[in-house]
């Protein structure tokens, strides 16, 4: 017999089990011999099948644990030390577990009791399981971890009904604008021509709507402008700033993508120049606190984050 064949019948073994009711036969009415048990390779199974399952287990946990979602890794030995433990587990029972057939000569064109056949050849073959059930759900545990684990990022695309947690920032009126060290931003510091990262103080800076661009685009605390810094296209940074060269024959700054050059005005609300963009930056409206300082003045003008509709045109 083929491996092909001796794999095959080993998964119909594990499914299928020997749940129907032995039939008295014969020894030499069997189509398959028996053959002796073998302990050591069912022991070996069910270690491998512990082995997916414990992977299966460490692919979730480590999916769950922020610090270690971002080393990928670590995801990655995980899922493949699991796979490579299921196939050996196939192996151990197609080449020690499941008793083969031999045929001296190919199988005749009709096969009027093939079904018949093939029941008696899933059940005979396996023969050399002692704990069968055991194995059998040792199996199934293994399968169903590593599926689960294998729909665990599902759980990143975001909540399947309640979409609102997606919208929040924490920008509120009030809250200022700090650089990356943490130090407050005056508005008298922002030059023009310049481009700034802003963060809100005392929140979380890896939140999609966190990052601020903030720019000056006339004189005095009113030409102070800051806008999400997270691209309406498919949620790239905005990092560059343009500038004008030639102002008379350029067009105008414009905040950019670098991955897909949307570029958006700073001038007219964030509005797309350019690009696969769908829709404007969102802006925040700012406030000069009694220091000297930028705070937010309210919410963002628009949900944060990237656009689908913007994507798929």
């Amino acid at each position: 017999m083929s491996r092909v064949k001796a794999l095959l019948i080993a998964a119909v073994v594990l499914l299928l089990g020997r749940g129907r009711p032995k039939r008295e036969r014969r020894p030499e009415h069997r189509i398959v011999p028996p053959g002796p048990a073998d302990r050591r390779a069912e022991n070996l199974v069910l270690l491998l099948f512990g082995g997916v399952t414990a992977c299966g287990v460490a692919f979730i946990v480590f999916y769950a644990i922020d610090k270690l979602g971002h080393e990928t890794q670590w995801l990655g030995l995980a899922l493949g030390l699991a796979f490579a433990l299921l196939t050996l587990a196939c192996i151990v029972i197609a080449r020690r577990l499941v008793v083969t057939e031999e045929l001296p000569e190919p199988y005749p064109e009709d096969h009027p009791d093939e079904v018949e056949t093939i029941a008696e050849l899933i059940d005979e073959s396996g023969s050399r399981f002692t704990r069968k059930r055991l194995v059998t759900l040792a199996g199934a545990g293994a399968l169903g971890t590593l599926g689960l684990a294998a729909l665990t990022p599902a759980a990143s695309l975001g909540p399947a009904l309640d979409t609102s947690a997606l919208k929040k920032t924490p920008w509120r009126r009030g809250r200022r604008l700090v650089d990356e060290s943490g130090k407050p931003i005056p508005a008298a510091d922002i030059e023009a021509e310049a481009f700034y990262t802003a963060y809100p103080e005392g929140a979380d800076r890896e939140l999609i709507g966190s990052p601020l661009v903030v720019v000056r685009i006339g004189p005095g605390n009113a030409g102070v402008v800051a806008y999400s810094k997270i691209c309406t296209h498919a949620g790239c940074a905005i990092a560059l700033y343009r500038k004008p060269t030639f102002p008379d024959t350029q067009p105008g700054p414009a905040l950019v993508c670098p991955c897909h050059y949307s570029s958006f005005d700073p001038a007219k609300n964030g509005k797309v120049i350019f690009g696969p963009a769908g829709r404007p930056l969102p802006r925040l409206p700012l406030e000069i606190d009694g220091e000297g300082n930028l705070r937010a003045a309210g919410g963002f003008s628009g949900p944060v984050g990237p656009s689908w509709s913007g994507v798929r045109r």
